[in-house]
């Protein structure tokens, strides 16, 4: 399976492309700052999923997970500071929150399955599910 067709990566790329809409009416004192930050975070939750893709090994991929979950975290604080610094209002942070919220959900139940996978002795990746 490509990575492509899967939820987690789906709901992350969408994330990824909200985030850049979100953020082009952000200061531009910020430019290399916040934006920069939530731009480079939310980014890296996608492309963590599929480098994860593209190894061989259960181990590798799970490794590679962990890195996207930690991205989505990044990003949930990041909307959550904005909105603080007002940079975004009620109606603008509402879409990347949400979509941060189906990523982070989408992507705890990849993980699950993988880890399952890793425990039942499963090593090598076939691009499933």
């Amino acid at each position: 399976m490509d990575y492509r067709s899967n939820k987690a990566w789906q709901r992350c790329d969408d994330l990824a492309v909200a985030v850049y809409r979100a953020t082009v009416r952000f200061p531009r004192e910020e430019r290399f700052g916040l934006t920069q930050q939530v731009r480079r975070a939310a980014v890296s939750a996608a492309a963590n999923i599929a480098e994860g893709y593209g190894r061989r090994t259960v181990r590798d991929l799970l490794h590679f997970l962990y890195q996207a979950r930690g991205s989505l975290n990044e990003v949930e604080y990041y909307i959550h500071l904005s909105h603080r610094l007002s940079y975004l209002d009620d109606a603008e942070r509402k879409q990347p929150a949400e979509l941060q919220g189906e990523a982070a959900r989408a992507l705890h139940g990849l993980i699950r399955y993988w880890e399952q996978e890793s425990a039942a002795g499963r090593t090598d990746v076939d691009h499933r599910p």
